[in-house]
């Protein structure tokens, strides 16, 4: 097989459209550095879905930021949400994230990983495009540009992107980050599990009350 650490992204990404099986999807959080990925991703397919799992507690910022990108990019925003509203899901659980671990965990599979599992059921994805990278935390240090999931093909064209080639892409480029990164928040999510850098002694206390690093998207197996 190719060696695709060894092209350039826009190489890999193009090996990717030619060599694996449609139907391709990308997933965004629009997180501090997404452009990168939803930039990269439709320059070569426009039309390429993109799936947005709305929590319905995201920053005010990460929803402007997300009109903003859809327009600039003309990106084909998908969104997928729980069958639960935040209020329904408070009603009927409470504040999950505020529990313990197991319910951060539960709040993660009601409102991200059943969502996501429905908009692959729905589009019959058989490639998914994802924007991580190793450097971004210890869970995501050992991860390959390409991996199986059960049925379903992940690539990760950005994955070996140190922070100084995300910067210099989006600057090439004419991209924002999203507007909290000049606050000091690296890893965003949720209102209620994310904090800023300044407000927390490493990277991996950013997310979930330290208690873990990945909501269990990336994790999921088809």
């Amino acid at each position: 097989m190719i060696d695709l650490r060894k092209l350039s992204i826009d190489k890999r990404v193009a090996w990717a459209f030619e060599n694996l099986n449609p139907n391709f999807v990308l997933t965004s959080s629009f997180g501090a550095q997404a452009a990168v990925s939803l930039h990269l991703l439709t320059q070569h397919q426009a039309d390429i879905p993109v799936i947005l799992i709305d929590t319905g507690y995201l920053f005010p910022e990460t929803y402007q930021f997300i009109d903003q990108l859809t327009a600039k990019l003309q990106l084909n925003l998908m969104v997928y949400k729980s069958d639960l509203s935040p209020a329904w899901l408070e009603s009927r659980h409470g504040k999950l994230w505020d529990k313990d671990l197991a319910g951060i965990n539960e709040f993660n599979q009601i409102m991200k990983v059943s969502p996501l599992e429905k908009a692959f059921q729905e589009l019959e994805v058989k490639t998914w495009f994802s924007g991580l990278r190793n450097l971004q935390s210890n869970s995501r240090k050992n991860i390959q540009i390409v991996e199986q999931k059960g049925q379903v093909t992940k690539f990760h064209p950005i994955i070996d992107f140190s922070d100084r080639d995300v910067y210099l892409y989006l600057k090439k480029h004419k991209l924002p980050y999203h507007p909290l990164w000049e606050k000091g928040y690296v890893s965003i999510g949720d209102v209620h599990t994310t904090k800023p850098l300044t407000a927390v002694n490493d990277e991996n206390q950013t997310r979930f009350h330290g208690l873990k690093r990945e909501c269990g998207i990336h994790e999921i197996n088809f």
